[in-house]
Formats: C-alpha cells, structure tokens, sequence
C-alpha cells in the first residue's frame, strides 16, 4: 500500500507546555486510523496539527510527497485537501442540509454542486433529506450530513474528532460500523480520534494508544487486546486485572491460583516477580476445578454475565460466563485460567 500521510517526530505545544512530543505514524491510502487515549493526552491536538489548526514546532508532517507542516511553516488548511469533521458536527442551522453539503465546494455550477449533494447523500442513507434543515434531524442524521459535507470535495484524507461523543452509547455503536462502511465504501482514507475504545476498535484498520502527547503503541485493535506493549495499554485496553507472581520457567508463571502456562517465553530470569494480565475471557468456567471462586459481584450483559470472583487469597478475577451460568453473590463456583497467550510484566519494585 502506498503511504498518504506520514507524520515524523512532530511536537506540538502551547505556550511552554508540550502537547505532543516525538510523534511518528504513516497511513495507508485507504486505510481508517484511531488516535485513542483519554483526555489531555495530545490526540487532539495532533489531528489539529494535521489539519493545519497548531503549528508542530519540531518534525514535519508530509501528505503525498508534499511537505504541509514542520517547524515554521505550516500550509493552511485550506489549501491541505483534507475533509474535517468536528465533535459538535458545526452544521449552519440557516443551511438546509444540502447548502450544508455543499458548502465547501467551490468554482462549479449549482447544478453540479447539487448532483454532488445528491450523490453524497445517497452514500450516507440520506438520499431525499437535502431540503430539511439541520433542527429536523435527529443527532445521527446530523453526523451523517457533517460526514457527507467532509466527503463532498473528494478530500485526500478526512480527519474525524470525536465524531460520536454526543450520541448514546446504543447509536454511537451502529454508526461507526455504518461510518466504516461508508469510508470503506468508497475507498477514504480516514484519521479519528477517540477515548473510546469500543468506537477504536468498531472503525480503525489500526489504532494508536496516546499518552501524555507520544503514541505508546500503533497496532492492530486485536494486538492491542491480546499483545499490549506495556503496563499503560493493557491496563487502559479491555478489562481485566493484575494477579502477581513468579516466572518459574520462560513460558510459566506461577500464581496464587497455581501456575500458567502460555506460548510465549519471557527471557527474565527464573524466579523474577511478575504481574500476569488476566482478561475476563481467560477465566472459565469449570464446575470440576479445584481453583473456586466466590462471587462478589455480577453485571448482566445479555448473552453474557460479567463476574467479579474473589480468590480464597483474597484477590479479584473478572470472568465471562455464559448468560445461562447463572450463579449467586457469595456462591463458590469452579474456575479454571486458560491464558494461553501469557501479557506479563516485570514488577521492578520487588524485582530490583
């Protein structure tokens, strides 16, 4: 795949505070990107950066083969080719939705300005809308017109800050699978930014966790879950907990609930103190197991219950169950620790 954009060392600050340091990532043609992290990590700033909205005061930013950003100079943004969509979608609310669609389009005739409207409408499920104005529209139609008026220039890349934020959780899950689609559809190369994971991982080819300004890992939605780089993305990524204990060989840890064994092998040394990621999804159940666990708390999610067990050591396990296991706060339930693919982390405080 040939590489559209590519950001290089970027920093970013403001005033002398630094907002984005050392900040490297390529994307594909055609490829969706997630900038994820939680607020005040930089990930917005860093769409802006791209965008043209801050200057980056170290590295450069390249879109093609052009230079758009580095440290003084900085193309403006209208003259980038990249579609924008912001948080609180910026609709003009005197604009029916094909004005608003049209808006950024320039130098061609209204009636080619309205078979674009029409076209674009049409890619976002909203063919027939163009005469109603943005007040008639529900907060999903909105964002589609916002993605729809982004598309309509053929933009090189479009960048999407927080596009779902102000929608419930239910929408916000069905449109950035209908978003995807569309990109996919016609083939957009897509940068968004997001502190919602579920929102990553539904849109993003690959996803990039932020913190404190620098990219801790840029990777695929799956290794980031089974494969995190460091403590940061595998505590920020999914759920789960920490359980402690001792590397006894370079594919086994041994722990209060008994020894794990994985396919990986760690090159610590034998007997170094270690945290063992456990994920709800490497607890099973097994009414035959020896290992039990008392239920202290239950979240009922369908076709599956989240369980909170707590060990006779004391310590907390988070276990999937299917919905039909349906067990009790204070019943001992059978468990066994299927982690086949072992995310350890060496503990310095007590190894040295």
């Amino acid at each position: 795949m040939n590489t559209l954009l590519e950001v290089s060392d970027i920093e970013c600050r403001y005033e002398q505070r630094i907002a984005v340091r050392n900040l490297s990532m390529h994307v594909n043609e055609g490829n969706i990107v997630c900038l994820l992290g939680p607020s005040g990590c930089g990930k917005t700033t860093a769409l802006r950066a791209i965008a043209g909205f801050e200057p980056v005061h170290k590295g450069e930013i390249k879109l093609g083969d052009k230079v758009i950003s580095r440290a003084g100079f900085n193309l403006p943004p209208h003259k980038r080719n990249l579609g924008m969509v912001f948080q609180d979608y910026a609709l003009f609310p005197h604009m029916n939705v094909c004005q608003n669609v049209c808006f950024g389009l320039r130098d061609i005739s209204k009636i080619a300005m309205k078979t674009i409207a029409e076209d674009i409408l049409n890619v976002v499920g909203l063919s027939g809308y163009g005469d109603r104005f943005p007040h008639e529209l529900s907060g999903g139609q909105q964002q589609r017109v916002a993605l729809a008026r982004a598309l309509a220039p053929n933009p090189d890349v479009i960048l999407l800050d927080e596009p779902f934020s102000n929608l419930d959780v239910e929408l916000r899950e069905r449109l950035s699978t209908d978003v995807r689609n569309i990109l996919k559809g016609q083939g957009i190369t897509a940068i968004v930014v997001t502190h919602d994971q579920h929102e990553a991982f539904a849109i993003g080819d690959q996803v990039g966790v932020m913190h404190e300004g620098e990219i801790l890992q840029w990777d695929t939605p799956y290794n980031l879950y089974h494969d995190p780089a460091n403590r940061f993305v595998a505590d920020f990524i999914g759920q789960g907990v920490f359980l402690k204990g001792t590397l006894t060989s370079p594919d086994t840890i041994n722990t209060e609930a008994g020894p794990v064994t994985g396919d990986r092998a760690y090159d610590w040394p034998e007997g170094a103190a270690v945290d063992l990621l456990l994920r709800p999804d490497d607890i099973i159940p097994d009414e035959k197991s020896e290992l039990l666990g008392r239920v202290v708390n239950k979240a009922f999610k369908g076709a599956e219950i989240m369980y909170t067990l707590q060990l006779s050591t004391g310590s907390r396990l988070l276990s999937m169950f299917p919905s039909h296991h349906v067990h009790e706060i204070g019943e001992q339930v059978g468990i066994r620790i299927a982690a086949d693919h072992l995310v350890a982390f060496q503990r310095y405080d007590e190894a040295g």
